[in-house]
């Protein structure tokens, strides 16, 4: 069984065809590529998956369990489903910490009563997750900048910061949109070395839209290839590039 399967998806925006029953099949464990010319309807994809935009037509199902339409993005969001965004949205005027400290969902000081009646046990957890957040840093290789504030981070330390809240998160599929995008390439190798461990070691399966074709063949296997809405073609890295409609898709006849 399929992670996520979308089963005949349509979206449209008035008399726009932005998804055009599309069908796209993740498999757990895998990192699954999206790719496809601007307008193509990757973004919207994942604005459906999440709830963020509802259905047209068709069905998405997570797990064997249908989940859209039906479910709003933070009931999509406790069933272990990330979505990272293009732009980094870090909290900028906090510490890169109080980042990942925010990140976990259903902390026990989010009680109100808590605090007056179990204040050991909500003191307890957070010292397990400032623990976490700190192993987390060090994965990242961002221990040195746990107390800088957020927004001061360079484009690349930003992407790992949003890597380091989706370990604090421990989601089971993440949809990453554009990780290459802001990021210098002396940092790119680092910020996919850091995605290929979280797929092998933390068991996290990616799908992941992004329009450096370097950071996709690189990265990603299989390849969905979306175009004007509705899915072409998938294959390995080899396959996509050496397919002919593809090509044109990109580059015209």
């Amino acid at each position: 069984m399929a992670l996520l399967e979308l089963n005949q998806v349509t979206k449209k925006f008035g008399g726009i065809t932005a998804v055009d029953q599309a069908n796209l099949s993740i498999e757990e464990g895998t990192i699954t590529g999206l790719i496809g010319p601007n307008g193509a309807g990757k973004t919207t994809i994942f604005n459906l998956i999440t709830g963020f935009h509802p259905l047209t037509s068709g069905e998405i199902s997570y797990r064997g369990e249908k989940i859209q339409p039906g479910h709003e993005p933070h009931e999509i969001f406790n069933l272990g489903i990330y979505r990272s965004f293009q732009i980094t949205r870090e909290l900028s005027e906090i510490t890169v910490l109080e980042n990942l400290l925010i990140a976990p969902p259903g902390q026990d000081g989010e009680n109100f009563w808590n605090s007056w009646f179990a204040p050991g046990e909500v003191k307890k957890q957070e010292n397990e997750n400032v623990d976490r957040a700190l192993e987390t840093l060090e994965f990242l290789g961002m221990r040195d900048k746990a107390d800088d504030y957020a927004g001061k981070l360079p484009g690349g330390e930003r992407k790992l910061l949003e890597l380091g809240r989706m370990i604090m998160v421990e989601p089971d599929l993440v949809l990453l949109d554009e990780p290459g995008a802001g990021v210098p390439p002396n940092m790119q190798k680092k910020v996919n070395d850091r995605i290929r461990e979280l797929n092998e070691d933390f068991e996290m399966t990616f799908l992941v839209v992004e329009h450096d074709m370097a950071v996709i063949m690189n990265l990603c296997h299989p390849i969905n290839v979306l175009v004007d809405g509705s899915k072409m073609t998938e294959g390995s890295a080899e396959e996509v590039q050496n397919d002919e409609r593809v090509v044109k898709a990109y580059l015209g006849e």
